[in-house]
């Protein structure tokens, strides 16, 4: 019986000096590969203000707040930003202006939502978009932690009666400056936390669109195309792509505000299920909408 003990407490003992090895190496190389990637707080050229100001009607007013991703970092002119991209394509398509406001700040995680917000009500907008999340992994946020905050800020901006999308957070087990197993374990990690995502924001009344492969297979054999100078985030292209998915959920958000003019599935197609099943289907589609449905949810594959 004592041997049995001594052998259960040394294997304990060892367990713990591996766990403890093994989170040295991971931290080890987070520090590496912070400092490989060498993100600053420049942001581009501000894509701020009208598009498609010859149309006719009153400008639509586009919020759009997060991190970097929905700044453009890496951009040097503000029309490749996902801003002006989102303010051109929208303002095209519903032939009117669209005005565009960005909030979005370098770095943020989902808790610097709030300020974010508080700055940009004053635009008073019709629709939000926001990308948020990876910053919250790369930064160990408890994924239950981030869903909440944004499930405050996505209930405070539905409630003062504008649509919201929330692009999810991408799979950044693609990034390559990423060693293993630090790899692996941003890719769990992101997985999870757009799960959350969807359910929060599908649950106040929000629609998510998962990026998650948006940084896999696409990003993952084009990646130095799909990739910017950092390797980190998206080249132009990478990010006309992450736009390209957003628009739209963002148009079917704002017709079907009056659900006479709404033309469900008008842009791919529809199934509904529950919010749980949704929010797994979506973390493994790119481009998946989901969206509230009375008790359930609907899933919209639109690409």
């Amino acid at each position: 019986m004592r041997s049995s003990l001594k052998t259960a407490r040394a294997a304990a003992i060892g367990g713990g000096a591996a766990t403890i090895g093994y989170w040295g190496v991971l931290m080890g190389e987070v520090l590496v590969a912070r400092k490989v990637i060498g993100v600053t707080d420049e942001r581009p050229p501000s894509p701020d203000g009208v598009y498609g100001d010859d149309l006719p009607g009153e400008p639509l007013r586009l919020l759009l707040i997060g991190d970097s991703a929905a700044v453009g970092y890496g951009m040097r002119r503000a029309d490749l930003t996902p801003a002006a991209l989102l303010g051109i394509s929208l303002s095209h398509v519903l032939d009117r202006p669209v005005h565009v406001r960005s909030e979005a700040v370098v770095g943020a995680q989902t808790a610097d939502l709030r300020d974010q917000i508080d700055i940009g009500l004053d635009h008073q907008p019709e629709l939000v978009c926001i990308v948020i999340g990876a910053n919250d992994v790369t930064h160990r946020v408890p994924s239950y932690v981030s869903s909440r905050l944004l499930s405050a800020s996505v209930r405070r901006l539905r409630e003062t009666g504008a649509e919201v999308v929330v692009g999810t957070c991408p799979d950044l087990g693609s990034v390559r400056p990423l060693p293993q197993p630090l790899r692996w374990v941003a890719r769990r990690k992101s997985r999870s936390l757009a799960r959350r995502q969807t359910v929060a924001v599908v649950r106040e009344g929000g629609r998510a669109v998962s990026l998650g492969d948006l940084l896999g297979p696409l990003f993952d054999a084009n990646f130095d195309v799909m990739f910017g100078e950092d390797r980190f985030h998206p080249s132009a292209t990478g990010y006309a792509n992450m736009v390209s998915v957003l628009v739209p959920s963002l148009l079917a958000a704002y017709r079907e505000r009056d659900r006479d003019y709404a033309v469900p599935h008008s842009f791919g197609h529809a199934d509904t299920m529950s919010l749980a099943e949704a929010a797994e289907r979506a973390g493994r589609r790119p481009g998946t909408e989901v969206t509230p449905e009375g008790r359930w949810a609907r899933v919209l594959r639109r690409s």
